[in-house]
């Protein structure tokens, strides 16, 4: 498996073009058949940069990075593994399906991370091929976070594949969020994550949603933002989220949570609970 290492973060102007032009390529193209590991030996964090992120997800400042934020700092990498010539999958039309951390200690806010990225073997899914892509942060040369982003590439699919799916949980609504038509904006500057369906009506109409959609990645950040609001997170833990359903912008959605042990399960759902946008489970270490 071959290695690429980087002197600095990847800049996003070049990463879109590039993942456009991967997005156009021809049907019949076929890939390297070696998969890429990309190196980033030192992260610097611009703490204006993060005081932005905690803006938008809702996270409290403290001496630590909030538990989402490393897979901001290696999204970079993520288009750059997705927009290589190696990369099997057109990556625009990829779908999020879900997404797991695992911070084994809290990160300094003034750390200067090194991060590594490669995706994972495919494997059958009903609606498609689905991967994962796998992050991994180093302090001091010591593993201190882990995240596993699951992909779907759409096709044909088969229809007996298994799908791993968190269950649903039962929890009471505890808070109300008015989200507002600039939130994918808000948060795409914040993380780079510029992907159109989140941006405006028209860019999301395109794609086919009837208006723009939150990121998944905000969603989990404010749950875990709320849950910290509510009581003091582990310094060590797993959170895994499903997404289920989009939610448009402008919407208004309920939040709701519940601990038993060491297991905290919560869910994201719509004003009247129709629609179940985000299932996730927290396991303290």
């Amino acid at each position: 498996m071959p290695t690429r290492k980087y002197d600095d973060t990847p800049k996003f102007g070049a990463l879109y073009a590039r993942t456009v032009k991967a997005t156009l390529r021809r049907a019949d193209y076929e890939p390297d058949a070696d998969g890429l590991t990309l190196e980033l030996p030192r992260s610097a964090i611009d703490q204006d940069h993060l005081t932005a992120y905690r803006d938008v997800t809702g996270f409290a400042a403290g001496p630590a990075l909030p538990a989402t934020y490393p897979h901001v700092l290696a999204f970079p990498l993520h288009l750059d593994l997705m927009s290589d010539p190696s990369f099997p999958y057109k990556p625009m039309g990829i779908v999020h399906l879900s997404n797991t951390i695992t911070q084994l200690q809290p990160i300094p806010m003034h750390a200067e991370p090194a991060i590594r990225v490669h995706s994972t073997a495919e494997r059958p899914h009903p609606k498609g091929t689905v991967f994962d892509i796998v992050s991994e942060v180093t302090v001091d040369g010591e593993v201190v976070w882990t995240d596993l982003t699951t992909l779907l590439s759409r096709s044909a699919g088969n229809e007996n594949a298994s799908v791993d799916l968190l269950p649903d949980p039962e929890v009471d609504p505890s808070a109300w969020w008015d989200l507002r038509g600039n939130l994918g904006r808000r948060y795409a500057a914040a993380s780079g994550d510029r992907n159109p369906i989140h941006l405006f009506k028209l860019t999301a109409q395109a794609f086919g949603f009837p208006r723009q959609i939150a990121h998944g990645m905000w969603a989990k950040a404010a749950s875990l933002a709320s849950l910290q609001r509510g009581t003091k997170l582990p310094d060590a833990f797993t959170v895994r989220v499903d997404f289920r359903k989009p939610v448009l912008l402008p919407s208004r959605v309920q939040f709701g949570s519940r601990t038993t042990g060491k297991t905290t399960d919560f869910a994201l759902y719509d004003e009247r609970r129709e629609l179940t946008h985000l299932v996730g489970q927290l396991q303290a270490v």
